[in-house]
């Protein structure tokens, strides 16, 4: 059996200079908590920059001092792993806008002396990944060999390549898009609105007061339908009512009612409300189509390999396959594997079936340029 990381601690790094956003405002001070696997080397040339999804942070790999679950990626960072910390320096940064310890609504405004709510102002996955360039100059990182992540993590490693397309050598999007569709938009603004609608969100002025937390439950639980497939949750739950399910009553009577409630209620205990509402906006206004993923620079010496999966109706693999499409009319080195994974869009990030997705990862990467 191979070994992870063992105990990991996380990282901070304060932007000296605060960040200058693409709106145009400044974010006067900024930190971003960030966790390291594996050593870089002497010629700083194996670092690996792991992207989390929408919900993520910056945990990927190992465990926290006095806790029992494992990073969320940790099945695939370690000794002998897909990404081997043998070989690879690995870093996962957690996005600005969030509530794991990087700077978002939930931050303290140095202006005020109190938390931003919804005066933190508008950033866009651009924002999040010129903060993570910053870092990665800290570490003195001239070119990052490979980024990678699913779904908002895909999107994020592809504006590094459209930002910064002379500092990254491999891109692996899995799971991810060049730009939302109208119904991935329609389902982010339905969160949202669950949101707002509480009363207790009180216009995003919450903190130290009763949080939304009916709101935030029920965008959680809407989002958690489209991570899954109809075959996966046919094969959780069927139709199968609860045994304590004897009268008719508008209670969670069937097992997939009460695992969509159970969900809800332990996101609440883990995510910012605002942070939802921030970040799904970023991700519906990321747009790389186009000519848009070019307009930096040539990425003609950048290797990609685009990975979907089949079951996956919420990024479906038409959007990837879109995506290969647009990379070899720039004669792009890119190649496309499609997975067939019944659990949809959650697919990356379930150990069971990340075997193919991790032997695709491991043998890309090993083939150096």
């Amino acid at each position: 059996m191979k070994k992870n990381v063992g105990i990991v601690e996380p990282k901070i790094f304060n932007l000296p200079d605060g960040l200058k956003l693409e709106s145009g405002k400044t974010l006067p001070s900024v930190a971003l908590v960030y966790e390291t696997y594996g050593k870089l080397n002497k010629d700083k040339s194996n670092a690996v920059l792991v992207m989390h999804a929408f919900t993520g942070d910056a945990h990927a790999a190992g465990y926290h001092k006095g806790e029992e679950s494992a990073g969320w990626w940790d099945f695939m960072i370690g000794p002998g792993r897909a990404l081997d910390t043998e070989k690879y320096f690995v870093i996962c940064i957690n996005v600005i806008g969030g509530c794991k310890g990087s700077t978002g609504p939930s931050s303290i405004n140095p202006q005020t002396g109190k938390p931003y709510a919804l005066e933190f102002p508008e950033v866009t996955l651009g924002d999040m990944v010129n903060a993570q360039a910053k870092l990665i100059d800290h570490l003195g990182i001239d070119k990052v060999y490979a980024t990678l992540g699913g779904s908002m993590g895909g999107m994020l490693a592809l504006e590094w390549a459209a930002v910064y397309p002379e500092r990254i050598e491999c891109v692996i999007p899995i799971a991810a898009t060049l730009k939302h569709s109208p119904q991935q938009i329609a389902f982010n603004e339905v969160g949202r609105q669950a949101i707002m609608a509480d009363p207790d969100w009180n216009g995003g002025d919450y903190y130290g007061k009763a949080l939304p937390e009916h709101g935030l439950a029920v965008a959680r639980m809407l989002g958690h339908i489209t991570y899954m497939s109809n075959v996966s949750m046919e094969k959780k739950f069927s139709r199968r009512v609860k045994e304590d399910s004897d009268e008719f009553k508008f209670a969670p009577d069937f097992e997939v009612e009460g695992y969509l409630q159970y969900r809800g209620q332990n996101f609440v205990k883990r995510f910012d409300a605002n942070s939802y509402l921030y970040i799904t906006k970023a991700m519906d206004f990321f747009d790389l189509s186009g000519e848009k993923l070019f307009a930096k620079g040539s990425l003609g010496r950048t290797r990609f390999l685009v990975i979907a999966f089949k079951s996956d109706w919420l990024y479906p693999s038409c959007q990837s396959q879109d995506m290969v499409r647009q990379l070899k009319m720039h004669y792009v080195d890119a190649t496309y594997c499609e997975i067939d994974s019944a659990y949809g869009h959650d697919s990356f990030l379930i150990e069971s079936e990340g075997a193919q997705q991790a032997h695709l990862i491991r043998h890309f990467l090993t083939k150096r340029s």
